[in-house]
Parts: structure tokens; sequence; C-alpha cells
């Protein structure tokens, strides 16, 4: 059975749990939203991503019923939850700091909210039990906070979060404390509960491979705006701007003038000498031979049959016509009478001669055509490339790009290129790619399992190549100031015109 992909978002019929509509919200003079409207379903895992300042706090807090927006309308399930107080809201909220109760255990901090509801004291137990056993704190239950590490800290909020059952669960850098290591982790167990309770989790984060770890959609955020919601791949892989591009992850932008490519022209700063020439007049070919060996082949090339027919004689055999061309023989060559006694008499004892050369007709004017015409592996620098797509003039003295994939634009439309450095190859020889530049290694990010290579190109430009470590340091043959080729494919690039 084909995999079933949660995506909502691309359903028409699916109605949204949240929805934005024409939101802003001011702080005297100062705009912190402006004019926002999108939609996030029902149990999505969905993140806001951005810069401090960006206006995601704000956003957070209007859905909490911490803010009001100045103009607009928030839904939550199709209701207007403006005038609904936070208390009263099916929402939840998960601070940064816990917020735990240091004079209370662990399970009275997860209970603390359903008593305040006043539920049963026997449902009050086994949602809490139900928590601990999700949150895998069960032998910590009658713990303190200052007794429990950071992460289960985490998981304690997480839990207390939970037990009410909201709608919408809001997590403000709910990963921000932990190190390392730790928020690796926990990140995954956030997944891992999200998905077995159902509840829709909104998160608040700057860091960007937190966003692309947990949420099934990003929200990129700034000054006030959503600039793009998308999933995490086609936020890394397709972005919309530079602005997006350069946020997320690593990046080399390449800014330049776009011209389209026509169908096998070759680039723009390809030299005159490199146009095609008329094809120089080819010699006559020399017609291709094959040796004998049977004596059938005798009578092929005008041998007698008859055995009356040869007349002996001390002449040689006649020379093969000029248009043959055939290679001279050497030494002593046999009349027609030895021939012919060779092939009636001697074969029976010696087996068919093997001097017979028999020529094959030289080729016709169709078949040295398609010789010619046959297509031959070609190094980069011929620009032997495939056809369409756009070239990228941008810098004086330097190759220009090539963007197989680019979108339709007009010549001379200013552009960007964004290259991820994992789809950058890097050699110390030239290698056969559309996209080939000559630099020299400056520094070495060594990762563990990846090292990223920040390499200057003559004309001063930084560009970051990335491998895979997959052999020892001491059989890698690249290392700093090594002169080095940096290449990558037509369609490994996105070209950005904002």
């Amino acid at each position: 059975m084909p995999e079933c992909r949660f995506a909502p978002w691309n359903d028409p019929n699916e109605k949204p749990l949240i929805q934005f509509k024409n939101v802003t919200k001011r702080f005297g003079t100062f705009t912190a939203i402006d004019d926002q409207s999108f939609d996030i379903y029902a149990q999505e895992f969905f993140a806001l991503l951005g810069p401090s300042g960006c206006g995601k706090t704000t956003m957070m807090r209007m859905l909490a019923g911490f803010e009001t927006p100045t103009e607009g309308t928030i839904l939550l399930g199709g209701r207007d939850i403006a005038p609904i107080p936070p208390n009263k809201r099916e929402v939840n909220m998960m601070f940064q700091s816990y917020a735990l109760f240091p004079h209370l255990s662990v399970r009275d901090n997860i209970a603390f909210g359903l008593k305040r509801d006043k539920l049963p004291a026997d449902k009050i137990a086994a949602r809490v039990d139900e928590m601990l056993k999700l949150t895998r704190l069960e032998k910590f239950a009658g713990r303190k906070p200052h007794q429990i590490s950071g992460g289960q800290r985490q998981r304690v909020a997480l839990a207390r979060s939970l037990a009410k059952g909201p709608k919408l669960l809001l997590l403000d850098e709910p990963l921000g404390a932990l190190d390392a290591k730790l928020r690796q982790d926990t990140q995954f167990e956030l997944m891992d509960i999200q998905e077995k309770t159902g509840t829709t989790f909104v998160i608040v984060t700057h860091d960007q491979e937190e966003a692309m770890t947990v949420a099934s959609r990003v929200a990129v955020m700034d000054d006030g705006r959503i600039v793009q919601i998308a999933t995490p791949d086609e936020i890394y892989e397709a972005p919309i701007s530079a602005y997006v591009a350069d946020f997320i992850g690593d990046v080399t932008l390449f800014s330049g003038t776009a011209m389209n490519r026509t169908p096998g022209a070759k680039p723009a700063a390809a030299d005159a000498s490199e146009t095609e020439a008329e094809p120089a007049p080819q010699e006559a070919e020399t017609p291709e031979t094959e040796t004998v060996e049977t004596p059938e082949a005798v009578a092929e090339i005008g041998v007698p049959a008859d055995p009356e027919a040869p007349v002996a004689s001390d002449d040689p055999a006649p020379a093969e016509p000029k248009a043959a061309k055939a290679t001279p023989a050497q030494g002593p060559q046999p009349n027609k009478l030895g021939l012919w006694l060779h092939d009636k008499v001697w074969a029976r004892v010696f087996g068919p001669r093997t001097d017979i050369v028999r020529q094959l007709p030289p080729p016709s004017d169709a078949e040295r055509t398609a010789k010619r015409e046959e297509p031959e592996t070609v190094p980069a620098e011929t620009n032997d490339i495939p056809e369409g797509g756009i070239t990228i003039d941008w810098a004086e003295g330097q190759p220009p790009l090539i963007a197989l994939d680019a979108p339709d634009l007009e010549d001379g439309t200013q552009v960007k290129l964004a290259l991820r450095p994992e789809k950058v190859g890097i050699s110390k020889t030239r290698p056969d790619a559309v996209n080939a530049l000559k630099g020299k290694v400056i520094d070495i990010a060594y990762l563990g399992n990846l090292s990223t290579y920040h390499v200057e190109l003559e004309n001063g430009t930084m560009i970051k190549a990335q491998l895979a470590n997959t052999r020892r340091i001491s059989r890698r043959d690249i290392t700093w100031e090594d002169e080095v080729w940096v290449s990558w494919t037509g369609t490994a690039g996105v070209v950005l015109t904002s």
C-alpha cells in the first residue's frame, strides 16, 4: 500500500483548526504583526521560526489570550477567540522556564490544573498516571523539581500542559535551556508525544534545526510578516527568497544578471574561437579490409576456378585496382598457377591460404555523415551542456553560472543563485561538470561526520563545499591552502528574484 502522508493543508475539503484573518498587532506606533492571514490544521506540529523581534512570540501570545489583535480575527475551531479569557480557552501553554511549582512533587505539578477544574479525585489520579506513563516519569512521581534533571523537568511541564486535553498546545522555546545532546533527544520525544496524543502543537523557536526536525510545517517570519510557509524539505530545497535561503541552513548566494539560453546556443561567455566552424574537407577514407580464410573466397577476388584457365608464368599476380588502396604485400608473391595449385591440391594438406585480402566497399555518404554526427563525451570546458535554463553573469573574468531549472525570466533580470554546501563537489583536478570554478581552501570545519570546506574563488568570493567523512583523516587529499575546483550540476542551485 502507498504511504499516506499527513498533509491536510493540501486537501481543499479539510477545515483548519486555527485561522488568522488579516491580523495586525500594534504597540503604539510600532507594528509587531502586519496584516497576516494563514491557517493551522488539527493534529499539526506547526513551527513559527524567525530571528528575535520578528513577531513570533507576539503571534503566540495572541493565541494564548495574553494579547488581543489591533485588527483582524483569530478563529479556533471556527469561533472567534478574542472575547474568551485565557483560562477559558481550549489552549494551554508550556513556558520556556517550565514554571514548575518548586514545593510540589512531580505528580502534584501535573495534577495542578485538574484540581483547579475540581475534577473527581479518581479521574485526576487516572489522568496523572496516564501523563506519567506518556512522558516516562513514573518512577520520579514523588520527587520535587530540583531533584530531577533539566530534561525531566521539561517533560513534567509538558505532561502538566497536556493533562487537561487542550485542542491546542503552545510551546515557547521549550528546549532552549537544554544542552545540545539532550535537546536532540527531547525533540524526538516531543514528536512522539504529539503523534500519540493527536494534539495540535504550535512551537516558537529561533533554532532552525529544531524547527526542521519537529515540525510538519514551518512559517519563516521577518519583521512582523510570514515570508514563507511550507514543509521543512520545501523550505530548505525551494526557498522563495534570499532571506529564507540564508536563514535556513548554510548557503552561498551568487548575485548576477540572468540571460536565457536558447536551444543549442552556447553560453554568452563562450570565446569566439570556440564557435563551431565549417567542417574541413575530409580525405577519402581507406576502405577497411578483412582476411579471407576459406577457399571459397578465392572466387570472389577473381582466381580462376577452371583448371585449364591458368597459364604457368613467372609474372606476379595482377595488382589490385588503385581505388582499393590495398596494403602492399611484402616479400615474393605467388603467380596465378601457384595460387590455383594451392587451392586445388595443397589446401587439403596445409589448409586454406591466409594471404588473400578482400576489399570492403567504401562507406556511403550517409554513413560518413552519421559518423561525424555521433555524440561524444566532452569535458565541461567545451560548454556542451544540456539545453534550456539561464546563464548568470556574476563576476568579471569568471565563467557564467548555468541554472537549468530556472523560472521564465526576461534577459537582464537581476537574480541570486542559492547553493547549498552539500550540493557542491570539491576536487584537485577540474571535473567534467556544468559549473566549475577554481579556488583555494581557506578553512576547514571538521564536524565529525562531515567536513565543510571554505574555498576562496579567484575573484575573492567565498563558497562552501561539504563532504561526508567516509575516509580517515590521513587518507584525505585536500587540506588548507590547496588549489581546488568546486563544481555543481545545473539543477543544484535555486534561482531567486527576491
